[in-house]
């Protein structure tokens, strides 16, 4: 299974749009066949070690495949463009991590 983790260093103003977003991308996964586990907050960063990057979101995935099926999907593209378009610095405000987990 893959943890598909996602940190977004999007400002306090755009919290509304960062919202709509994320019950988008909820609903997409939540649809793909493979995907599951849609969860997304604030960070709390108890450790200080990523202050840049105050909301994240995550999700499971049973593959590769499914994964990719996510990924290449239109709905997915279209609301990934909306989140680049909230983050400070586009594309450089997102940090994405697949980690690879035991089932």
């Amino acid at each position: 299974m893959i943890r598909h983790c996602v940190m977004l260093n999007v400002p306090a103003g755009a919290q509304e749009e960062l919202k709509a977003v994320l019950a988008g991308l909820a609903d997409l996964v939540q649809a793909l066949d493979g995907c599951c586990g849609f969860a997304a907050g604030p960070n709390r960063d108890f450790e200080g070690k990523s202050p840049n990057h105050p909301f994240g979101f995550m999700f499971d995935a049973k593959d590769e495949a499914a994964l990719q099926a996510y990924a290449d999907h239109p709905e997915h593209k279209a609301l990934g463009a909306k989140l680049v378009s909230l983050c400070q610095d586009g594309a450089d405000g997102i940090v994405v991590y697949d980690i690879e987990v035991s089932a």
